[in-house]
């Protein structure tokens, strides 16, 4: 049986503790826990999913770290920016005739002396970040509240709170079918001594806030994985992990002394992750998360034709303001917003749709390109501005590469999560020399713009790795550098406001993070309409190739999805056909 939501919220280890008791004591071998669970994920997972217990889980930040308390339940939120390989650790061992484990703890919870009853488990270790250009519109309302009221109380009233729960968090609980019972737990630093709650309390409660410039991109998190298979977790993914929060400030790393069998760390990550520096989160359950997992307000709806029409009309509105009333303009940016990469034949990546909006310049970047960032941050959930000059290509890192020394893989501008979006400002790029640096970086940008991926650099060998990441360029002239997929004159003419209620962002981050995952066909009857319209532009204009004609079937795709349909339309293939004549026309 389940037990109660504060026992599991505040004291995890102690659940995990009882369900391996309760399972030695059924008859079952330690040997065979190693890549098994023996109860206590069910047991989370339960109390999760089917209690509605994810929801008083908390969200583990630079901000709530302040007052989180140490071997409590948290979520954590992040991308994988490392994976920094297998660790063995003591699992299972005899305190005496009594079986313990040091499962999803780093610290023996009991004195652990040599034997050969030990079993030696393994665990994997990633390096997670939150999301680069993460939005912090993202952060739901209720939790916005709660951190900003956790973060005005006086340091006295923290302290109460941390009082407050210590009757819970300082408790063993013993898991049965007629409930949880709780009895007071004993905590033990490394070296086997009793400490009293009081001194944990107290050393953590001025080195957990994370410097006075923390912010919610500060903080990292070592997350270790338990009895899951490796192609479940990939670089880049972003992921949210629940499980066991540790902290120890107070640790001190004695390199000379490091014994991976003593504690469960291996030397590197105690060396360059620090238990007082780089908090850990032992996990009992995770999922990958997508685009839409990040709107704080999801409503479930289908995209029915008619609402997903009324929104796509407000947008479209929404963005031909911020473009100086540049209709054309805002329909291909619209486009360019719902691509994404479906699928990869050899080394095109179909579905990509970048775009490269021209006659801008210094002066008129503020006026329009300014608003549009603002915009683009407004709507989707990661978000990035760079601005592009001699001197930033010269000495950026933008590809990571591995670190033997560290062992660590070093990250780059453009190690990003899947659906984020990058702004290129060109208007500051002026004549100048690239050095190799700056030569190896143009190379690297036009990589991901053409073919979608970032090559990796592991000084042996070079590794590409797949991204999905929308491109908009704002340039005098046609890009050099990133060649796009639309190039398109801008012609604003007028200056409108962006000023939008919060309803409608909404809605619209909704219908961007929901149809950009549409599935979409051609009827045979469209396909052979569109055959000889690509013939009759083939006849009309002999430059045109087959990178033009899968860029309007693209379009043609984003098009129908745009008004929610699966299945492209003759209306919609004329739309498209239409926006790309008009486009020709600027061009020339």
């Amino acid at each position: 049986m389940v037990g109660l939501a504060y026992d599991c919220l505040a004291n995890p280890l102690g659940a995990v503790r009882s369900t391996f008791e309760k399972a030695i004591a059924s008859g079952s071998d330690p040997a065979s826990f190693d890549g098994r669970d023996w109860g206590a994920v069910d047991l989370f997972r339960h109390f999760l999913f089917e209690d509605d217990g994810l929801t008083q889980v908390p969200i583990l930040n630079s901000a709530t770290i302040r007052w989180v308390q140490p071997n409590t339940l948290v979520r954590f939120r992040g991308m994988i920016q490392d994976m920094l390989g297998n660790e063995f650790y003591v699992g299972a061992y005899k305190d005496g005739s009594v079986w313990r484990t040091n499962k999803f703890t780093d610290v023996p919870q009991f004195p652990m002396d040599t034997s050969p009853d030990m079993r030696l488990w393994e665990r994997r270790m990633l390096y997670c970040i939150p999301v680069p250009g993460q939005n912090s519109w993202t952060e739901s309302p209720s939790e916005a509240v709660m951190y900003r009221s956790m973060n005005s109380a006086t340091q006295q009233r923290e302290k109460r709170h941390r009082l407050d729960v210590e009757a819970t968090d300082n408790m063993d609980c013993n898991v049965s079918d007629e409930g949880v019972e709780c009895s007071p737990a004993k905590k033990l630093k490394e070296d086997g001594r009793l400490q009293s709650q009081e001194s944990i309390t107290e050393g953590t409660s001025s080195s957990m806030i994370m410097g006075p410039d923390a912010n919610r991109d500060s903080l990292p998190c070592l997350i270790k994985i338990y009895d899951c298979p490796e192609s479940d977790l990939k670089l880049n993914e972003v992921f949210e992990f629940v499980g066991v929060f540790t902290f120890d400030p107070e640790f001190k790393v004695d390199k000379d002394e490091c014994d991976d069998f003593t504690n469960g760390f291996s030397e590197d990550v105690l060396v360059h992750f620090p238990p007082n520096k780089v908090p850990r989160l032992h996990c009992f359950i995770h999922r990958k998360l997508a685009v839409h997992d990040f709107l704080p307000h999801s409503p479930t709806v289908e995209p029915k034709p008619n609402l997903v029409k009324e929104i796509r009309e407000a947008l479209l509105g929404h963005l031909t303001a911020i473009l100086g009333n540049d209709g054309v303009a805002a329909h291909f940016m619209l486009l360019h917003l719902l691509s994404t990469v479906y699928s990869r034949v050899e080394t095109v990546a179909v579905g990509k749709l970048s775009l490269n909006l021209t006659c801008f310049s210094k002066e008129s970047v503020p006026v329009f390109g300014t608003p549009l960032r603002l915009a683009m941050k407004n709507l989707l959930p990661f978000t990035q501005c760079i601005s592009l000059t001699v001197d930033y290509l010269n000495t950026a890192s933008l590809a990571p590469r591995k670190d033997y020394e560290t062992n660590r893989l070093i990250t780059g501008a453009l190690q990003l999560a899947e659906g984020s979006h990058l702004i290129f400002d060109e208007t500051h790029l002026e004549a100048g020399t690239l050095n190799s640096v700056g030569v190896e970086n143009a190379r690297v940008l036009k990589t991901l713009m053409e073919l979608q991926k970032v090559e990796y650099d592991f000084k042996f060998y070079k590794l590409d790795m797949a991204a999905d990441i929308k491109m908009l360029i704002l340039s005098e002239g046609k890009s050099n550098i990133l060649p796009a997929d639309i190039v398109l004159p801008f012609h604003p003419s007028s200056v409108g406001s962006s000023e939008v209620a919060a309803e409608a962002l909404e809605a619209w981050r909704w219908y961007l993070a929901t149809l950009r995952s549409l599935p979409h066909s051609i009827e045979p009857e469209m396909q052979k309409v569109i055959e000889n319209d690509l013939v009759a532009a083939r006849q009309e204009d002999r430059k045109l190739g087959t990178q033009d004609f899968s860029r309007l079937l693209t379009m043609g795709r984003l098009m129908s999805m745009s008004f929610g349909e699966t299945s492209l339309s003759l209306e919609h293939w004329q739309m498209v056909k239409e926006l790309e004549r008009l486009r020709k026309e600027r061009l020339k």
